[in-house]
């Protein structure tokens, strides 16, 4: 059965991230990291209690999916609620560079791995 992420366990995993991050990454990381907090996210996010934000750049979060056990980058309008869920399952290294990068070259979200889909027979 799933259970939530706990704080100690996305802080080992953020830890981990930083031992690899260097250059312009790590300096783009120490802009915009923060402790992370648990956010809302009213399609899945109750069940767990929110989300873990790690970091803030503008109007988009970085945010660990512990249903799919990735990291993903999505909008926020109000702070404290995430605006779309995404299912990556992606490492924190790659969405760092993900959202680097949407500020180098301009764009949206890249690669993102939208909710749950029904199917239809």
């Amino acid at each position: 059965m799933w259970k939530p992420i706990t704080e100690i366990e996305i802080l080992v995993k953020i830890l981990k991230t930083e031992t690899d991050l260097n250059g312009e990454l790590w300096n783009f990381w120490q802009l915009i990291k923060i402790n992370p907090e648990k956010w809302t996210e009213p399609d899945y996010g109750s069940e767990g209690g929110g989300f873990w934000v790690v970091g803030i750049c503008g109007k988009k979060v970085i945010w660990f999916n512990d249903i799919e056990d990735g990291f993903n980058i999505s909008d926020y309008n109000e702070y404290g609620k995430i605006e779309g869920y995404y299912c990556n399952q992606d490492e924190l290294r790659w969405t760092v560079t993900h959202l680097f990068d949407l500020i180098k070259f301009g764009g949206d979200a890249i690669e993102q791995a939208g909710p749950p889909q029904s199917i239809k027979e």
